[in-house]
Order: C-alpha cells, then sequence, then structure tokens
C-alpha cells in the first residue's frame, strides 16, 4: 500500500506565507511526476504546480512568482512553499505521486488526503 500525507495547512493573512509537505510511503519503487493540485468550493480542482523526475518544472499562472514547487527523492516527499497569499488561494490543497510500486508495475497516480489553506484577515 502507498499512502501520501500531507501537512503544513492553515490559517494565514493575506500576504503571509505556508509551507506544505507531502510524504509518500509504503512499497514504492520509483517516483515520476509530482504536483500539488487544489480544490476551492463550488470550483473543479486545479493544477497549482508540477515537477517532474527530471526537475521540470510547471506553474499555473496565478501562482507563478508567489509558490514554488520543490521534491527530495531521498525522502520521498514533495514541498510547495506559497508567499505574498491570497484571499483566492483558499482552498484544499491536494499533493498527487505518480509511482511505480515495484518493477513491471504500470506507474499510477496516487493522492493525499488534502489540506485546507485559509487566506483571510
Amino acid at each position: 500500500q502507498v499512502q501520501l500525507v500531507e501537512s503544513g495547512g492553515g490559517l494565514v493573512q493575506p500576504g503571509g506565507s505556508l509551507r506544505l509537505s507531502c510524504a509518500a510511503s509504503g512499497s514504492i519503487f520509483n517516483i515520476y511526476d509530482m504536483g500539488w493540485y487544489r480544490q476551492a468550493p463550488g470550483k473543479q480542482r486545479e493544477l497549482v504546480a508540477y515537477i517532474g523526475s527530471g526537475g521540470n518544472i510547471n506553474y499555473a499562472d496565478s501562482v507563478k512568482g508567489r509558490f514554488t514547487i520543490s521534491r527530495d527523492n531521498a525522502k520521498n516527499t514533495e514541498y510547495l512553499q506559497m508567499n505574498s497569499l491570497k484571499p483566492e488561494d483558499t482552498a484544499v490543497y491536494y499533493c498527487m505521486a505518480k509511482l511505480q510500486q515495484r518493477i513491471g508495475v504500470a506507474a499510477t497516480d496516487y493522492w493525499g488526503q488534502g489540506t485546507q489553506v485559509t487566506v483571510s484577515s
């Protein structure tokens, strides 16, 4: 079994910062892509940031220059540093990892349970 456990969400004032973490554990042979998504009330889930196994990175236009995604392959962990937070960043944030549990098995997407980020004064 594979688990993705997120931490770091919470309530922050506009202009503040938060750092989300997502640790993958269990039967893992290799992790390919990792990413962060978010879903605000009444809206569809959207991609926030993505980091490939080769280090290639993409961001949603709405977070460019404010958010930074990174990963520590030795710890099977990804991070999302969020600065200059705005009320419109309020959402449940989900981490995702495309990983292979063992040789010969196709890679599959796994998701964290979600962590609430609320930006409000």
